[in-house]
Order: structure tokens, then C-alpha cells, then sequence
């Protein structure tokens, strides 16, 4: 089950359960739609894989146990554990492969 993250990692910005800028990678790491275009090109800066829309966890039970009030989202904030300084040439150096040949 998707952790659903608090925040951006790159800005810091508050992403709500319901959030829908904010993007995910493979391995869940989440940052706002804004850092994904304008700053990380689309590049993850901790595994060099693409972003997709993180999906939104239904608020309403229409199935026993299954909603954000039964399965809250995570409330831990994470943080990039990258340099900034070094995130742009990481990412240059990334950009220009589609994802899927990442």
C-alpha cells in the first residue's frame, strides 16, 4: 500500500492525501508537480526514474477497511538526502532518457 507522503522532499510543501499535484516515483518518492517540471525535469533525484500523479486513497469505505480513515497516509515528512548543488547535474545528466529507458 502506498505510503502517501506528507510533503514534497525537494520544497517542503504540504501534499494532502487528496493532493493532486503531487507526483510519485517506483519507489514512492514524492514531490510537488511544480519541483517535478521546473526543477527535477522529471528525473527522480534518488533513483534516476520518471514521475506519474500519485493516486488519490477514496475518503468514503465502499469496501470493509479499505479508505483513508481505515488506512491513513503517512505522517512522516521525508527529505532529500541529495545536495542541491550536485541534484542539477545529476539530473542533466539524466533528462534526456525517456524513463522507460532509464
Amino acid at each position: 500500500m502506498l505510503q502517501l507522503r506528507p510533503n514534497c522532499e525537494y520544497c517542503d510543501k504540504d501534499l494532502s492525501p487528496d493532493a493532486t499535484d503531487a507526483r510519485i516515483c517506483s519507489y514512492e518518492c514524492t514531490f510537488c508537480a511544480p519541483c517535478v517540471e521546473s526543477v527535477l525535469h522529471n528525473v527522480c533525484p534518488n533513483c534516476g526514474g520518471g514521475f506519474v500523479p500519485r493516486p488519490i486513497r477514496p475518503v468514503t469505505e465502499r469496501r470493509p477497511g479499505v479508505c483513508l480513515g481505515k488506512q491513513p497516509a503517512s505522517t512522516q515528512r521525508v527529505h532529500l538526502k541529495w545536495d542541491r548543488a550536485d541534484l542539477a547535474d545529476f539530473v542533466g545528466s539524466v533528462r534526456d532518457i525517456a524513463p522507460e529507458q532509464r
